[in-house]
């Protein structure tokens, strides 16, 4: 039996299926990880070394600590101002969802965005396994951080 989100007493219209999203919720994490490494290599280059180089296998270190900070910031605003305002990483975009308040389905904001971001250190924890396993606990599909931020991801109109 469906059941709407608004009989849950969330104004939206969508059904539960709109929540039922996990597998591009995994291509999103994916895509955004490849998106945010290629970033980090290309700062490894720019200010770090690379030791070992062979066809398919490179260590690469960024020992400059500055740069090291620049990445980490641009980490964390990349999820907060992408979510935030668009309520969208490129990974989502690409997936096909996208991130909106429980209340009235518009996009999360910076605060949301930030306790999503925040949390994602837990959610993230054993390659982001306690994400997936809450996600797939959870009547709306939410992990722990959408849980605190009062948000949903769902399938893109």
């Amino acid at each position: 039996m469906s059941t709407s989100i608004r009989s849950m007493s969330y104004p939206l219209s969508a059904t539960t299926e709109d929540v039922h999203v996990t597998g591009r919720r995994i291509a999103s994490t994916f895509i955004d990880a490849v998106i945010l490494g290629t970033a980090y290599n290309f700062l490894v280059v720019l200010f770090g070394g690379i030791q070992n180089p062979h066809a398919w296998e490179w260590n690469g270190t960024m020992g400059n600590v500055a740069a090291n900070i620049l990445y980490g910031i641009g980490v964390l605003l990349y999820f907060v101002l992408m979510e935030g305002y668009l309520g969208q990483t490129l990974g989502k975009m690409l997936a096909g969802i996208v991130v909106v308040r429980e209340d009235n389905a518009g996009a999360p904001g910076i605060r949301r965005a930030v306790v999503r971001t925040a949390l994602r250190i837990v959610d993230g924890l054993v390659g982001y396994a306690l994400a997936f396993i809450v996600v797939m606990s959870s009547e709306k599909r939410q992990r722990l951080g959408d849980m605190a931020a009062h948000t949903l991801v769902v399938r893109k109109k």
